[in-house]
């Protein structure tokens, strides 16, 4: 049954996942990968310092979304095709398919992105690599969306689903953790920000909300030349 956000396991009795998360996160990889093919064309040829600073959002992501993907791969597909009967069966195959074929225009980015950083130039060559990704990670979030997250509500739980979120975080520089937060803070639903923070220890409940938000809009304002990037919205396609 449904307790407001919350399902419950009727066998026993164990609140089921709450993927709201899941649609905070690709928002903000809609939006931030969406925007990174035209940044990197942006930077004139030679202009190593620009080049570093969009190099190092876009390294930022990089390593965002590998861990993402990567928590799937370890912790939900398994659960799935273990519990979720013929329809995970139909699914996740494609999934994983979908991950492969990220991971390989990941690594050609992250083949490509280091020279571009240090010294600007190759920047169609990277931007139409990041293009690629962008392509394909979008096709595989609308299809995650549309196929999985039902099937994580009924066949995960809740627990289980925030051991996702947790190795995202335990596998990620500490000092990076606030800025990724601030990133997925922009867009997100305050009710599922407030949901996530729940779990969190009691002093980043009280200040990720003034943190993150601030430590974003300086980071934007260095990246994308305003504190307020164009909006990208949960739906988005």
């Amino acid at each position: 049954m449904i307790l407001g956000k919350v399902t419950v396991n009727q066998n026993h009795r164990e609140a089921m996942a709450d993927v709201r998360d899941m649609y905070m996160a690709h928002t903000t990889f809609r939006r931030e990968f969406s925007l990174l093919p035209q940044l990197v064309r942006d930077v004139a040829p030679g202009d190593a310092k620009r080049a570093e600073v969009v190099g190092a959002h876009a390294e930022l992501l990089c390593h965002m979304l590998h861990l993402h993907h990567e928590g799937e791969d370890l912790l939900l597909w398994p659960r799935l095709v273990e519990r979720g009967g013929e329809e995970a069966a139909a699914i996740v195959p494609t999934m994983e398919k979908q991950h492969h074929a990220i991971e390989e225009a990941h690594a050609a980015v992250v083949a490509l992105l280091p020279g571009w950083r240090r010294t600007g130039r190759g920047g169609d060559q990277l931007a139409d690599a990041f293009e690629h990704l962008r392509v394909a990670l979008i096709e595989h979030m609308a299809m995650e969306e549309a196929e999985i997250l039902p099937l994580a509500q009924r066949h995960v739980t809740a627990r289980e689903w925030m051991q996702l979120g947790e190795h995202g975080m335990s596998n990620s520089p500490k000092k990076q953790l606030p800025l990724a937060f601030g990133l997925a803070m922009y867009e997100g639903d305050p009710e599922v920000i407030k949901a996530v923070l729940a779990h969190a220890p009691l002093p980043a409940r009280l200040l990720m909300p003034i943190i993150g938000p601030r430590l974003f809009a300086g980071h934007a304002k260095r990246v994308h030349g305003t504190a307020t990037p164009p909006r990208i919205g949960a739906g988005a396609r």
